[in-house]
């Protein structure tokens, strides 16, 4: 591989770190999985991009840019490993964050567990000050009290702080003196401020947001220079920027200073990569399917864009369960953590019935077939079992798989079920199947979509494996299959604009707007964020863009419906406009509108992203070879679950398929990051993109014919056994 300039993508997983490398000269890219290591994420990079540009002949002074996203942070918070954090409030708020919502997400639990706050009370202070909802000053701040709560902290050996005043939103003065005065007194301590890190409305969800900001502030401080570091000591000098879960990204000061901004970074790429390859294959509406070693997350792409929401959970307390994490209010692709990945545990409950997850044996020990310690089976070892994986050939042949080692450790749980060892293994990966088709469904019916008008497109080691037999459950007849699906989220990074999302809470009705100042407010917005988009690139390929909208609800309700609005200048005779947009929004979403009530505004939002130069992916990149004849490098035994048995089936090496090429299921086809299984009765073509387009009409009709016909005959039965 050779080029005059790459971009390097790093994604860390929590099973595998992907490396990949972009040469914008020939349109070539080159790809590394390794071994995610969690106890110092950064020597899995550094062994995956060493072992990668030495394995491909590549020079280091090359690269121009590095992109880079990790699940550190996020896990982080579920694990409870951040530092010590504290916070000082508003006298009398103290117990904000335990108080709430007052919202039990499962009604009739009588045992159930409510997320628990990152700060214990004892380290939750109090600061008398007080602004009015207005902004003005009621009780101005004690500098003496704060300092003295600030000291008290510091005693207890915190390492972060995170100041929270009521409507702060409105002013911040107060909260910035605040943050003066405790750098003064204590230069070391990490000091958030609610009024940078989330400036609106909502007490609870503005302090659990500030607070998990100062819960990870120093672990991203320290993370992202040593990560500076360790890149430049391997010789490349290019800038260092992070993907934000909002789909774009920034440069490391930026993300250093509200790091809660990367929680979904990993995951988001995966949805620009599912955006990116669906325009490639011309599809627009498509399901970013992204299943990897630990998690399986889904994004919807509507006419080519990512859906982006303004706040979600982070550190549930039960998984999948909506309402039982914490509330982080930030800009983020929306997503939905859908079940398991390949590590996820498989086991036998009390009753007798299998479950799989969602604890996860992740890299370290890893499932059994790895050899690395593993003793319970996982999704990864069930499908070796059933012949999906090359034990040889798995993850380009960085690891070995134990298939003996993955039967012997399944054996005893297909002893206690009465089934064989094959069909435990197929009842494992079927689970993992309908659980991530059954939250799919639910997750596109909420947003007022039909999953059958969507296309599926697989990404992560995992999306191929399971994506066919997932979107056959959800009705889905199209699965896209892009080339090196397997590191396709890494690959996303790469093609990320710059991107800021800035936000301030206006709490006004239309009817007392003044448009001309509501205008300059959306211009500050603005401004700040073309200054830090100016401080991330230095190559934009074309002006910044900017869109408007607003949190908008009739007067009355509790929740806000986010609104695009025109670009502006505004006055007079903007409302118009504002109105019809969100009634026509309003309509689309909740299929009706209330009686006509006055609207009004309680926050304003502005997006600014631009491209970069380099980020322009060539189309051509990766793509097949050009059309001619292909055929099966070999034939290997799997489980064909329509069938129920083993059966020799082809299998087929990606890079050799030329474009227009055609494959009837069910077949094998694989490469150095995935292997893409092909059920029975589908039809896979190769199109010019070199994307895999698999038709699963035929594979879905033989499944309902299958299932008429043995519902006749059992009816049969049933009539020969009354006659008798």
């Amino acid at each position: 591989m050779t080029s005059s300039t790459y971009s390097l993508g790093i994604d860390i997983g929590g099973t595998f770190t992907d490396i990949v490398v972009y040469a914008h000269e020939t349109g070539r890219a080159v790809s590394h999985k390794e071994l995610t290591t969690p106890a110092a994420p950064h020597k899995g990079v550094l062994a995956g991009v060493s072992r990668l540009f030495q394995r491909e002949g590549l020079d280091y002074a090359c690269v121009t840019r590095v992109i880079h996203a990790t699940t550190l942070f996020t896990n982080a918070l579920i694990e409870r490993k951040g530092a010590r954090t504290g916070l000082i409030t508003t006298a009398g708020f103290r117990d904000t964050l335990e108080m709430a919502r007052e919202h039990k997400y499962e009604l009739y639990d009588l045992h159930i567990e409510l997320p628990k706050a990152l700060v214990p009370r004892h380290l939750r202070l109090e600061a008398a000050e007080r602004i009015g909802p207005d902004g003005s000053v009621l009780t101005p701040l004690d500098e003496a009290g704060l300092l003295a709560a600030a000291d008290q902290l510091v005693a207890e050996g915190l390492q972060s702080i995170a100041i929270v005043f009521l409507h702060a939103y409105a002013n911040p003065v107060h909260e910035l003196r605040a943050r003066e005065l405790i750098a003064a007194r204590h230069p070391g301590l990490f000091v958030s401020i609610s009024s940078e890190v989330s400036p609106q409305i909502r007490e609870y969800e503005r302090s659990v947001t500030t607070v998990a900001n100062a819960y990870v502030k120093p672990l991203a401080d320290g993370y992202l220079d040593l990560m500076s570091e360790q890149i430049r000591g391997l010789g490349i000098t290019a800038p260092l920027f992070m993907m934000l879960s909002n789909g774009g990204l920034t440069h490391v000061e930026e993300a250093k200073r509200v790091p809660i901004q990367l929680l979904e970074s990993g995951p988001a790429a995966g949805a620009l990569a599912g955006a990116f390859f669906g325009e490639r294959s011309g599809i627009e509406d498509v399901l970013a399917f992204d299943m990897g070693g630990t998690t399986a997350k889904l994004a919807i792409v509507d006419g080519g864009e990512p859906l982006i929401a303004h706040q979600f959970e982070a550190s549930r307390e039960k998984r999948l369960t909506e309402g039982s994490g914490l509330p982080i209010s930030i800009s983020t692709i929306e997503l939905i953590e859908i079940g398991a990945g390949g590590g996820s545990l498989a086991q036998l409950d009390a009753m007798g019935l299998l479950k799989v997850g969602p604890e996860s044996a992740a890299s370290d020990p890893g499932p059994v077939c790895y050899g690395r310690g593993g003793k319970q089976p996982t999704v990864t070892d069930a499908n070796l079992i059933l012949g999906f994986l090359d034990p040889e050939g798995f993850a380009g042949g960085t690891i070995t798989l134990d298939t003996a080692a993955a039967e012997a450790a399944m054996a005893p749980m297909a002893a206690q079920a009465g089934v064989s060892v094959p069909e435990l293994a197929w009842g494992i990966h079927s689970i993992v199947n309908e659980n991530m088709a059954g939250a799919a469904r639910v997750h596109v019916a909420e947003r007022g979509h039909n999953a059958a008008r969507f296309s599926m497109l697989l990404t992560g080691g995992g999306g191929p494996l399971h994506g066919c037999e997932v979107a056959r459950r959800l009705g889905t007849l199209k699965v896209v299959c892009p080339p090196g699906a397997g590191v396709a989220s890494a690959l996303g990074l790469l093609m990320a604009p710059a991107r800021v999302d800035r936000m301030a809470t206006v709490a006004r009705r239309l009817s007392r707007i003044d448009w001309a100042e509501l205008d300059a407010a959306f211009a500050v917005l603005e401004q700040d964020a073309l200054g830090v988009i100016a401080a991330t690139l230095s190559d934009r390929s074309q002006p910044a863009r900017i869109v408007r909208s607003a949190d908008l609800r009739f007067v009355g309700q509790g929740f806000e419906v986010v609104t695009e609005l025109p670009a502006g200048p505004y006055d007079a005779g903007t409302a118009r406009a504002v109105v019809e947009a969100f009634d026509s929004l309003y309509l689309k979403t909740f299929t009706q509108t209330p009686p006509k009530g006055e609207v009004e505004i309680v926050n304003i939002r502005v997006a600014v992203s631009a491209q970069a130069s380099a980020s322009k992916l060539d189309a051509g990149a990766a793509a097949a070879p050009a059309a001619g004849q292909a055929v099966a490098s070999s034939r290997r035994r799997i489980w064909v679950g329509a069938h129920k048995r083993y059966e020799e089936v082809p299998v087929f090496q990606r890079e050799a398929l030329p474009v227009g090429f055609e494959i009837a299921g069910p077949a094998i086809v694989q490469e150095a990051s995935s292997t893409l299984v092909l059920p029975a009765g589908s039809l896979t073509r190769v199109d010019g993109s070199g994307s895999l387009i698999v038709d699963l009409t035929n594979s879905i009709q033989k499944d309902a014919s299958t299932a008429q016909h043995k519902n006749k005959a059992s009816e049969a039965t049933e009539r020969d056994k009354q006659c008798a």
